[in-house]
C-alpha cells in the first residue's frame, strides 16, 4: 500500500506544470480570500500580543532594577543618615508620584466611560484630538519611569558620596516637567497641555463664567492640597539651595515644617472653589451655590486652627483651639459627605453605573450590585473624615501616614469621578429632569453664540 509505485495522472488538475501558476491559484477565489484573511488575522494577533508582552516585561524589569538599586543605596547609608535622607527624598518625589497615580486612575475612569457610552468629551467640551485612556496611560507610564529613574539616581549618587550631583536630580526633574508642560511646539500632546494650562488659569482667576472642566479640576486640586504644599516646600528648598542638606529638621527655617506658607497653600484649592461658587451664584442666582460655597468655607478653619499649634502654648491649644478644630472638622466632613451623595452623585444614577455596552467580567461584578453602593457611600464617609484629619498640623512630619491618607483620598476622588460624570451625562440625555432655567448642553455645542453664554448655560444644565 505504501511501498509500491504511485502513479499520478497526467491530466490531474492539481498538478503544477513548468511555468504555470502556483497550485493555490487553482483553489478558487473564495478559498484564496479565506486563506489570506486567516493568515492576516493570525499575524495581526501575534505581532501586537508579542510586542505588548515585550513592553510589559521591559517595564517591569526596569522597575525591578530601579527598586533594587534604590534599596541597596539606602541600606549602604548609616542609620542616622538613612532616616534623614529618606525624609528628604520623600519630600521631593512623593508629590510627583501621587500626581502620577492620579493620572493612572484618570485613565481607568476614561476606560470605563468609553465602555459605558459616556461621552466625556462632550461634557468637558474637548476637541476631536482629545486624549483617550490609552494615551493617558502612556503619559502615566512615562511619568512613572522618569520619576523613579530620577529618584534612583538621587539615592545612588548620594549614597556614593557625590552629593552635588545628587542634589541636581530633583531640580532637573522639576525643571523638565515645567518645560514639557509649557513648551510651545506641537509635541507631547500640545493641544491637551494647553487645554490643561488654560483650565488652571481660569481656576486661578475665577472672574469668568465657570465651566464644568473648571470646577471639576478645582475639586481634584482640593484632594491634592497636600501634594501642592509639598511641591511648594520642595521648590522652596531648591531655590534656597537646601537640597541634600540637614535643613529638613530645622522646623523654623524658611522652608521648614513650621513655615506659615504651608497652611496658605493648603487652603488655596478650597478658596478657588469658594470663589467659583460665588461666581456661579452671580450668574445663576441659584441658592444651592451659596450652600456649596459654605461647604468649602468650612475647610478654612480646619486648616488654620490646626496650624496654630506651632505658634501657641500646649495648654491653649488643648483647651481652647483643639475643640474648635474638632467641631470644624466634623462639620466639613459631614457637609462634604452629604453633598457628594445627594448633590454631586444623585442616587438615581447608581442603577446605570458600570453598564458596559459589551458586558465583561468587570461589568458583571459591578453593575447593579448592592455592595457597590454600600461600599462607595461608606468609604466616601470614612475617607472624607481621614482627609480632614490629615490637615492636622501634628501629622506634618509623620510622612508615611500622610502619604497613605493622601493616597486614599486620591482613590476616593477616583471613585467620586465615576458617579459625578455619570450624573452629568444622565442630565444631558434627560433634559426633562432639569429645572426651568436649565438647558441641554448637547444642543449648545452647535450654537453660534459667544463662549460665555455657552459655558453659562452648560454649567446650569449640569447642576454645577
Amino acid at each position: 500500500m505504501f511501498g509500491g509505485v504511485f502513479s499520478v495522472p497526467v491530466n490531474n488538475p492539481h498538478l503544477r506544470k513548468s511555468g504555470s501558476r502556483l497550485i493555490i491559484a487553482n483553489l478558487g477565489e473564495n478559498d484564496l480570500k479565506n486563506s489570506s484573511m486567516q493568515l492576516g488575522t493570525i499575524a495581526k494577533l501575534r505581532s501586537p500580543l508579542l510586542l505588548s508582552s515585550l513592553k510589559v516585561a521591559l517595564y517591569v524589569g526596569g522597575l525591578y532594577v530601579c527598586g533594587k538599586i534604590g534599596w541597596e543605596s539606602v541600606m549602604k547609608m548609616g542609620q542616622d543618615t538613612r532616616e534623614l535622607f529618606f525624609y528628604e527624598t520623600f519630600l521631593y518625589y512623593n508629590p510627583l508620584l501621587l500626581i502620577t497615580m492620579m493620572v493612572w486612575l484618570w485613565g481607568v475612569n476614561l476606560w470605563v466611560f468609553s465602555r459605558t457610552g459616556v461621552d466625556y468629551a462632550a461634557i468637558f467640551y474637548l476637541g476631536p484630538d482629545h486624549l483617550s485612556h490609552k494615551e493617558i496611560w502612556k503619559c502615566a507610564r512615562w511619568m512613572t519611569t522618569i520619576i523613579l529613574t530620577s529618584m534612583t539616581a538621587y539615592l545612588y549618587l548620594y549614597s556614593h558620596g557625590d552629593v552635588s550631583l545628587a542634589a541636581s536630580q530633583p531640580i532637573v526633574l522639576y525643571l523638565s516637567a515645567v518645560i514639557i508642560l509649557i513648551i510651545p511646539f506641537d509635541i507631547f500632546y500640545m493641544s491637551s497641555r494647553y487645554y490643561l494650562l488654560w483650565t488652571f488659569w481660569r481656576i486661578l482667576f475665577p472672574v469668568q463664567t465657570v465651566s464644568f472642566s473648571d470646577f471639576f479640576l478645582a475639586d481634584i486640586l482640593t484632594s491634592l492640597s497636600k501634594v501642592l504644599s509639598d511641591l511648594e516646600r520642595s521648590v522652596c528648598r531648591m531655590v534656597h539651595r537646601q537640597v541634600a542638606t540637614v535643613a529638613w529638621f530645622e522646623a523654623d527655617s524658611v522652608c521648614g515644617s513650621h513655615s506659615a506658607v504651608i497652611p496658605l497653600v493648603l487652603v488655596l484649592p478650597y478658596l478657588f472653589r469658594l470663589f467659583q461658587c460665588i461666581r456661579q451664584y452671580k450668574d445663576s442666582k441659584d441658592i444651592a451655590n451659596i450652600w456649596n460655597a459654605g461647604k468649602y468655607l468650612t475647610a478654612v478653619p480646619v486648616i488654620f486652627l490646626s496650624a496654630l499649634k506651632y505658634f501657641i502654648d500646649q495648654d491653649t491649644w488643648t483647651y481652647s483651639i483643639q475643640p474648635a478644630w474638632i467641631l470644624s472638622g466634623l462639620a466639613n466632613t459631614f457637609f462634604s459627605f452629604f453633598w457628594d451623595v445627594l448633590r454631586d452623585w444623585d442616587l438615581s444614577v447608581f442603577t446605570r453605573i458600570f453598564k458596559f455596552t459589551k458586558p465583561n467580567l468587570c461589568s458583571h461584578l459591578l453593575y447593579g450590585r448592592r455592595w457597590v453602593y454600600v461600599w462607595v457611600i461608606g468609604s466616601n464617609l470614612v475617607l472624607r473624615w481621614t482627609w480632614t484629619y490629615k490637615l492636622s498640623a501634628h501629622l506634618r512630619n509623620n510622612y508615611i501616614t500622610v502619604f497613605i491618607i493622601t493616597l486614599l483620598e486620591i482613590y476616593r476622588r477616583f471613585q467620586w469621578a465615576f458617579f459625578r460624570i455619570e450624573n452629568v451625562w444622565y442630565k444631558i440625555n434627560n433634559p426633562k429632569r432639569t429645572t426651568s432655567h436649565q438647558t441641554n448642553p448637547v444642543s449648545l455645542q452647535n450654537d453660534n453664540g459667544g463662549e460665555q453664554e455657552k459655558l453659562l448655560a452648560h454649567s446650569h444644565s449640569l447642576g454645577v
